[in-house]
C-alpha cells in the first residue's frame, strides 16, 4: 500500500501540525507535500493523484471552503478532514461535503495512516471501476446499433414484447438479436449481460442512450 507514488497533500496553517503530520506520513512511505493555506493548496497547478488531508479550521480559506473550491473544479482526490478536538458539527459538514473521514487532533500515528490508507483504497476502486467500464464498453462495441437498442430495453427491464414494441420489430425478433448479442459478448445468462451494460455506464441517471 505505501510507497513513494502515494502523495499526501497536508494543508494545515499550523506549522507543528505539518511538522509532526508530516514525520508521521514519510516514515510511513508516503510522500508528502505540506501547504500553509488552503489558497496556496489551490494554486497548485500540477495535482496528481493523491489524498488530501485538510484542517478545517484556518484563517483566510477555511477547509469546508477549500471542500467546495475542489468540488468545483471536478476534483475526485479523497480528502481526510483535521478537526479540533469535540468539532464534531464541523466534522459532520466536511463529511457532507464529501470527506472521507475526519480525524481529531491531537491524531496518533495509527489513526492518521488508517484514515490515509481508507482514502487511498477509494482511489484504487475508483481505478478499478474506470477500467471494468473501459472494459465493458470496448465489449459493447461488438453489438450492432439494433442489438444495442435491445440490450437497452433489457436494461430497462422490458419483456422481449415491449421491446418490440418500442423497436417496431416483432418479438421474435428481439429474441434473435437478444440471442445474437449474448453470444457476442459471450455471456450464457441475462444477468451476466446486464452487468457489463451496467459496468459500461448504460442505465445511469446521466446515460443519454436511455
Amino acid at each position: 500500500m505505501n510507497d513513494n507514488n502515494r502523495i499526501v497533500y497536508l494543508v494545515d496553517d499550523d506549522e507543528a501540525i505539518r511538522r509532526s503530520a508530516g514525520f508521521m506520513l514519510k516514515t510511513s512511505g508516503f510522500l508528502v507535500k505540506s501547504f500553509l493555506s488552503g489558497t496556496e493548496f489551490l494554486k497548485e497547478r500540477e495535482v496528481e493523484p493523491g489524498c488530501i488531508l485538510l484542517d478545517i479550521r484556518m484563517p483566510g480559506m477555511d477547509g469546508l471552503e477549500v471542500q467546495q473550491a475542489l468540488r468545483d473544479r471536478g476534483s475526485t482526490l479523497p480528502v481526510i478532514a483535521m478537526t479540533g478536538h469535540g468539532d464534531v458539527n464541523v466534522a459532520v459538514q466536511a463529511m457532507k461535503a464529501g470527506a472521507v473521514d475526519f480525524i481529531e487532533k491531537p491524531f496518533e500515528k495509527a489513526v492518521l495512516i488508517k484514515a490515509i490508507e481508507e482514502g487511498f483504497a477509494r482511489i484504487d476502486q475508483a481505478d478499478r471501476t474506470r477500467v471494468r467500464r473501459n472494459e465493458a464498453q470496448v465489449r459493447l462495441q461488438a453489438l450492432t446499433p439494433r442489438e444495442q437498442d435491445v440490450l437497452k430495453g433489457l436494461v430497462r427491464g422490458h419483456p422481449n414484447k415491449t421491446i418490440g414494441y418500442d423497436l417496431d420489430i416483432s418479438p421474435r425478433t428481439v429474441e434473435i438479436h437478444r440471442a445474437n448479442l449474448m453470444s457476442k459478448l459471450s455471456v450464457v445468462s441475462l444477468s451476466d449481460a446486464l452487468r457489463i451494460a451496467f459496468a459500461a455506464g448504460l442505465g445511469e441517471d446521466g446515460d443519454p442512450n436511455l
